[in-house]
């Protein structure tokens, strides 16, 4: 007698032939999305921009970023076709709801390993001329920036030669609570379709670094929408113990990261850069590792340059504590910042170049301070958020 692990992959296997093979329930399909569409539009207030960009005919793999379980529906009401997409093996264990799905246009995909079965049946999609959603970080990512995406919708499109539409919805991770789905705005925008050469078989570095072409055509996407952008060029301002010791920490997080020193002469000995050739508005995070007595001298010479979309940082030695307070307060009020963070750093500077440090971190802002602690894990150090609306975590050393 079969047990239940292979009735189980028996079940999943027949969801992927259905797809490969029949497809859509065409009658099931039509009758919800005519349902869907004109709810979605009403209750999410849909926003579709570069629908003209998705071909009308033909394969094409829709690549998009995850915040929802809504993305995939959000998605397929841009194309006048039925479309196909992966969806968490979890979801085909209740036969009613695989029935469902797999009508839809779903198939079952192992996440976190290698699903050869997966990939069989996109290429067996697109190899009839139909479209595919897949979703390259592989997860759902509900709050900050984009997460960083695996290598396979890489090799999907060199070894299909099938177009890739840079796909960003935003919003959707608002319209759900608990089993309530609320009205909330959702936008998605599509960019112009990327063609890459084919190949019969595409190795793994070959397969990352077009992914690496393709996810910033999304982050572009996602941008142009009010996303919350990627963490790529930080400016460090001090170059004490303190501010090397953060300089060499984002480094290692693969920010491009500027040391400033406050004299010409000191930035002349250490080889750096002085604050006046710094340009705040045009980096994401700034680091104002200075002592707090000098402070307001830095922020009166460059304050009024920090844009509406640097993160400011204000690391201090020892425990987060009140003391931190009205210097952020002070950052809060002379500079335009989308927002400032404070960082404790109880172990030292050396113990935070070395890699080996716990740091508090504080913001009021959730979203990046999630994007601040995934730089500072980056980097090596263990990362306990504090502070309210902040919620607790500690996350693992790298």
């Amino acid at each position: 007698m079969p047990n239940d692990a292979e009735k189980g992959a028996r079940g999943q296997q027949r969801y992927h032939e259905r797809a490969r093979r029949r497809g859509v329930n065409r009658v099931v399909y039509w009758i919800v999305r005519a349902v869907l569409q004109p709810a979605m539009r009403i209750w999410f207030r849909l926003e579709r921009q570069g629908r003209e960009n998705i071909p009308a005919s033909g394969p094409v793999i829709l690549a998009s970023n995850h915040r929802s379980f809504l993305d995939p529906f959000v998605i397929g009401v841009c194309l006048r076709r039925p479309v196909y997409f992966v969806a968490k093996q979890e979801l085909f264990h209740k036969r009613w709801q695989a029935w469902l799905l797999n009508s839809l246009g779903a198939f079952p995909v192992r996440r976190g390993e290698s699903d050869e079965e997966a990939v069989a049946t996109s290429k067996a999609v697109l190899a009839r001329g139909d479209a595919v959603v897949i979703f390259p970080e592989g997860t759902r990512v509900r709050t900050g920036a984009l997460g960083r995406p695996k290598r396979g919708v890489g090799r999907l499109a060199l070894e299909t030669g099938a177009p890739v539409v840079p796909v960003a919805v935003a919003g959707s991770e608002n319209t759900r609570r608990g089993w309530i789905i609320r009205p909330a705005k959702v936008k998605v925008r599509c960019g112009r379709p990327l063609t890459f050469p084919r190949v019969e078989s595409a190795s793994p570095s070959l397969a990352a670094r077009v992914t690496e072409r393709i996810w910033p055509c999304v982050a572009l996407q996602w941008e142009w929408l009010g996303g919350l952008p990627a963490m790529r060029k930080a400016a460090v301002i001090g170059a004490g113990e303190l501010g090397t010791a953060m300089a060499e920490l984002l480094a290692r997080a693969g920010l491009d990261v500027q040391l400033a020193c406050r004299t010409a002469a000191q930035a002349e000995r250490i080889g750096a850069c002085t604050v006046a050739d710094i340009e705040p508005a045009g980096v994401d995070l700034l680091v104002l590792a200075t002592p707090l007595p000098e402070l307001s001298g830095v922020v009166s010479r460059i304050g009024h340059t920090v844009g509406g979309r640097t993160t400011v940082m204000l690391p201090v030695r020892g425990e987060l504590g009140a003391h931190a307070v009205p210097a952020a307060r002070y950052l809060r009020e002379r500079t335009n910042a989308a927002t400032v963070a404070c960082l404790g750093v109880p172990g030292g500077a050396r113990e935070l170049a070395a890699g080996v440090s716990t740091v508090d971190l504080a913001c009021r802002d959730s979203a990046r301070c999630d994007q601040l602690a995934d730089a500072l894990e980056a980097g090596g150090v263990r990362v306990r958020a504090v502070g309210e609306p902040v919620r607790s975590l500690e996350l693992q050393a790298a």
